[in-house]
């Protein structure tokens, strides 16, 4: 067996955005050849994906995906999994159909209300639509979009001439609608969660707000994900396991595995909560979430004993689980 991974970078990222993508694509890399496993990169620089995976055989050999998009065409994870998928390939993680759906923010709230899960009240809104909304502070995201692109402590607002100021600049920024949201200002989970038969809730990680005395301030912004050196990012202290009792984490755990099983996802995601007054609400779902070795879903792993090695190779075992030759012979636990 040999696993292909693919990585993908931009044109348009700045140097440090290009280095950290390679970098982290060389570190899985290298620690699955650790594991013992034959093991290729290749770097997605061109919406040729095609002509990457023309280069193995899909007989023997399991794509680990790491594509965010194809270079170039915006909001095209999906397609980067159907490409593996149509070309024949066993890949790691979620099929083309749980991806479009985490992005579409309205559908999957929609999702998760029937499903018993509960979520921050909020909707789609135009400036001119913006004096219908009352519920203060509010939040401003995009509606079709992970990677907190475009959060700042200005997302966080509090009048009506702010909320519409926030609507425009996702609106001209990302050419697509806003998401305006009641902003839960409480303590934040990110649950990592793998396997799939049944799956597994790896330490829960908090995001510690407690550096932050302004309520603008206590969120996940873009800056606290990519940027070194900004208050976010050095302040935000990530806490592995985090601190909860018996009782709230089983009915985090009910809500984690609801989601999981109805959102329909494989092999590896991470969902974020909030806690607000004793209930949890759950702010996004991220099926192929980020697994560098830094992320929470890797601390979370290293928290439950498993090198970051032996965490890649675990994820290649579930996905071998699904390929017609190796299938019957793999054990996802290895």
């Amino acid at each position: 067996m040999k696993v292909l991974v693919v990585y993908n970078i931009e044109k348009n990222w700045d140097p440090s955005e290009i280095n950290d993508a390679r970098t982290s694509g060389r570190i899985l890399y290298e620690a699955l050849k650790k594991e013992g496993i034959k093991t290729f990169i290749e770097e997605l620089s061109n919406p040729g994906l095609e002509n990457i995976l023309d280069k193995h055989a899909p007989e023997d050999t399991i794509v680990f995906n790491l594509c965010e998009a194809l270079p170039g065409i915006p909001n095209s994870e999906r397609k980067a999994a159907e490409i593996i998928q149509r070309k024949g390939f066993t890949y790691t993680g979620n099929i083309p159909d749980v991806i479009e759906l985490s992005y579409d923010k309205q559908k999957t709230k929609e999702l998760l209300i029937s499903l018993g899960i509960r979520v921050p009240h909020g909707t789609l809104l135009s400036p001119d639509e913006a004096a219908d909304w009352t519920l203060f502070p509010a939040i401003v995201k995009p509606s079709r979009e992970h990677c907190s692109l475009t959060l700042t402590e200005k997302s966080v607002v509090f009048d009506t001439a702010s909320l519409k100021e926030q609507i425009r600049l996702v609106n001209n920024e990302l050419s697509q609608p806003a998401m305006v949201e009641d902003f839960i200002d409480g303590r934040e989970f990110h649950v990592s969660v793998w396997n799939n038969g049944p799956p597994e809730i790896l330490p829960l990680a908090e995001m510690d707000f407690s550096a932050f005395s302004k309520t603008s301030e206590r969120l996940c912004t873009y800056e606290s994900k990519f940027i070194p050196g900004s208050g976010h990012y050095e302040k935000i202290e990530t806490l592995i396991p985090a601190p909860l009792d018996d009782r709230l984490y089983k009915k985090l755990e009910v809500k984690t595995l609801a989601t999981w099983h109805g959102f329909g996802c494989l092999d590896y995601a991470r969902f974020d909560f909030r806690l607000r007054d004793d209930k949890f609400y759950l702010l996004d779902i991220n099926p192929n979430n980020d697994i560098s070795f830094d992320t929470s879903f890797a601390l979370a792993a290293e928290a439950n004993n498993y090198s970051y090695g032996q965490m890649a190779r675990r994820i290649v075992m579930m996905a071998a689980k699904r390929h017609p030759v190796f299938g019957e012979k793999t054990d996802p636990q290895t």
